[in-house]
C-alpha cells in the first residue's frame, strides 16, 4: 500500500513538473512573439500611414511601399501556383502509390533535405538556370524578373506542400479505402474523389503554411527579382518586394527610411500570422466537422 502510494506521489511529482515547464516553454514564445510585433510597431508606428499603402518607393522618404506589397503578392502568387499542384500529386504519389517503398523513402529522405536546405542556395541555382541563361541571351543585359522570383519561391514552398499532402492522406484511415475499393471504385477515382476530399483540409493547411514561409523570404528574391522602386504588374520586369525593400531600408543611414522598413516588418509580420491563423481556423474546422 506504501508502495503504491509512494509511485502515485512521485508521478504526480513529475506530471506537475513537466506541466510547469510547458507552460513556462509557451509563456516564454508569447512573451518573444509579444515582444516583436511591439517593437515592429513602436518602431514604425510614425510611418503607418495611408501613403505608406498608396505610394511607392521611388519617393524615398515621403513614399511607400505600395510597389513592394504588388510585387509581393504577384510573385508569392505565381510561387504558390507553381508548387501547389505539383506538391499534392506528388504527396498523393508517395502516399497511394509508393508507401513503403524503398522509391518511397529514398523520395520522402531527399524531400526533407530540400525542406531544410538554405533559401539563398535556391535563389543561386535559380539565378544558375533561369537568370544567367537569359543574360546570354539578351547579350549582356542581366534579366532579373518576377517570374524567376517566383520559381525560386516555388522552390522552397514545394517540400512543405508534399510533406504535408504525403502526412495528411497517410492519415486517412485504411477502412476507407478497403471499403472503396471493396465495392469496385478504381484507385484513379478513389484517390481523386474520396482519399483527397478527405485530406482536404490539411492540404489546404499545408499551403497556407507554405504561404507564410515564402512570404517573408529575402535572399532568393535579391538573386532573381532584384527590385523595382517602381510600379510593375509585369512578372517579365524587375519586381520589388517586401522583405527586399526591408532588407533595402534597414540598410540605408535615412532615419525615415528605418521607421518605413519597421512599418514593412509590422505588416509583414501581420500577414504570417493570419496566415497561420487561417491554417489553424482550417483545421479547427475540419475537426468539428469529422467529430
Amino acid at each position: 500500500m506504501a508502495s503504491s502510494s509512494f509511485i502515485y506521489t512521485k508521478r504526480r511529482i513529475k506530471n506537475i513538473v513537466a506541466l510547469t515547464l510547458s507552460v513556462l516553454a509557451t509563456l516564454i514564445g508569447l512573451i518573444f512573439l509579444a515582444w516583436i510585433l511591439w517593437e515592429t510597431l513602436r518602431q514604425g508606428v510614425s510611418a503607418i500611414k495611408p501613403q505608406l499603402f498608396t505610394k511607392i518607393t521611388a519617393y524615398g522618404e515621403d513614399g511607400g511601399l505600395a510597389n513592394a506589397m504588388v510585387g509581393s503578392f504577384m510573385i508569392d502568387l505565381i510561387g504558390i501556383l507553381i508548387a501547389t499542384p505539383i506538391g499534392v500529386l506528388a504527396g498523393t504519389w508517395l502516399a497511394e502509390y509508393a508507401n513503403g517503398t524503398k522509391l518511397g523513402e529514398s523520395i520522402r529522405f531527399l524531400n526533407d533535405i530540400l525542406l531544410s536546405a538554405p533559401s539563398i542556395v535556391l535563389g543561386l541555382f535559380v539565378y544558375t538556370i533561369i537568370v544567367l541563361p537569359s543574360t546570354s541571351l539578351t547579350h549582356g543585359s542581366t534579366t532579373f524578373s518576377g517570374w524567376a522570383g517566383g520559381v525560386a519561391l516555388a522552390l522552397i514552398a514545394l517540400p512543405v506542400i508534399v510533406r504535408t499532402s504525403d502526412e495528411m492522406l497517410r492519415l486517412v484511415p485504411s477502412t476507407l479505402r478497403e471499403a472503396s475499393l471493396s465495392l469496385g471504385i478504381p484507385q484513379w477515382k478513389l484517390t481523386t474523389q474520396i482519399l483527397i476530399r478527405a485530406a482536404r483540409s490539411g492540404i489546404i493547411t499545408g499551403v497556407l503554411l507554405a504561404l507564410a514561409r515564402i512570404s517573408g523570404e529575402t535572399a532568393p528574391l535579391l538573386f532573381t527579382a532584384f527590385g523595382n522602386n517602381y510600379m510593375t504588374f509585369n512578372p517579365s520586369d524587375k519586381m520589388s518586394s517586401l522583405p527586399q525593400m526591408i532588407y533595402q531600408y534597414a540598410n540605408d543611414p535615412g532615419e525615415g527610411l528605418h521607421a518605413i522598413a519597421w512599418a514593412g516588418a509590422f505588416v509583414l509580420t501581420m500577414f504570417v500570422l493570419l496566415l497561420s491563423l487561417a491554417s489553424r481556423l482550417v483545421l479547427s474546422r475540419s475537426k468539428v466537422s469529422h467529430d
